[in-house]
């Protein structure tokens, strides 16, 4: 899952951080004119959109929720109607020798003939080290291969979206595998990753975040670059804000051309110690991404919206939230 996998990791000068931008933030004026809404935002979806009966059996998860046009057609105005174009359905984690986790054939055709229009793009990876070793080449092959016999299945498919956690700074490993997903899939396939933000303080933890040279290797590499700028530990909800503002402007900033999607958070995960919902909310990250976006005299033309984690936690209070703090106005029944 993205953000919701990685260590627990705490940066000692998050006080000393969190105080200075205390005192530097500014708010920016409420933007809900929906000007930053560009209709080609993402969200995460869950695992029973797609995945095969061992997976219901195994969870104990009722099919019927998922494997029903009503329920497709459903979720499909839903997001359309929140400009959602960019589906990340649930399909890990792998298996420890690479092949990722299967998907009902029929489903995936069904989910597809209700997304006519979006871009569905399978939400594949794991752990690292303990699901996914990049650095090995055996695993390699049987990852991409499994991948490129996916997109083979189901032309239909936009790409893939990966998701490894962590993948360190700067690590080789997964450029690697990035080249050689790149040559294995189809033509015009997309490569979408779940990528690290940038670091919050002067001593950044490397498995965690991503400098501006490791953006530009696996902006080169891809196609979209979805950051998961959540679990950052952070009590403070203007320092969160403040710190969504300057991330919002590095990663579009470090990412050359590559399109962007910027991840927010929607979810709930008391006890970890890494999310504090009270803080890592959509008001609160909304409000820094509009910062953000609002310093640039005209938007960067690789920005493409924000992505939010996740569908199965969203309720109607967060879609109104969403509505109200980002979206255009529009009627939601009504799709795009």
């Amino acid at each position: 899952m993205p953000g919701r996998l990685r260590p627990i990791l705490l940066l000692p000068a998050i006080a000393i951080v969190a105080a200075l931008a205390w005192h530097a933030w500014r708010p920016v004026r409420s933007v809900a004119d929906g000007r930053h809404d560009l209709r080609t935002n993402g969200i995460w979806i869950q695992h029973g959109w797609l995945g095969d009966d061992g997976w219901f059996l195994r969870n104990g998860r009722e099919p019927s929720r998922f494997r029903n046009d009503a329920r497709i057609r459903e979720l499909a105005v839903l997001l359309a109607g929140h400009g959602v174009r960019d589906v990340f359905p649930h399909l890990c984690p792998c298996s420890s020798d690479g092949r990722i986790a299967p998907s009902d054939s029929l489903q995936t055709e069904r989910f597809l003939d209700g997304f006519s229009g979006f871009r569905v793009l399978p939400w594949v990876g794991g752990v690292s080290r303990k699901q996914c070793f990049p650095d090995s080449v055996a695993w390699r092959e049987r990852f991409v291969s499994s991948v490129a016999a996916l997109l083979d299945a189901h032309p239909r498919l936009a790409g893939i979206h990966l998701n490894i956690e962590p993948v360190p700074d700067g690590s080789e490993a997964f450029l690697l595998l990035l080249d050689e997903l790149r040559m294995a899939m189809p033509e015009g396939k997309i490569i979408s990753v779940a990528a690290y933000p940038p670091p919050k303080g002067s001593r950044p933890f490397a498995k965690v975040h991503w400098n501006k040279p490791y953006y530009a290797e696996v902006a080169r590499r891809t196609d979209q670059i979805v950051p998961m700028m959540y679990d950052t530990s952070i009590r403070s909800a203007r320092f969160y804000r403040h710190l969504m503002r300057a991330w919002s402007v590095q990663v579009l900033d470090w990412s050359g051309t590559t399109e962007v999607l910027l991840g927010v958070p929607a979810y709930d995960d008391p006890g970890t110690g890494a999310h504090m919902a009270e803080t890592e909310n959509l008001r609160n990250a909304l409000s820094g991404i509009h910062a953000g976006l609002e310093t640039y005299r005209v938007m960067p033309d690789n920005y493409a919206g924000v992505s939010i984690y996740s569908e199965w936690e969203m309720d109607e209070d967060e879609w109104a939230t969403f509505r109200r703090e980002f979206g255009r106005r529009r009627n939601v029944s009504s799709g795009r």
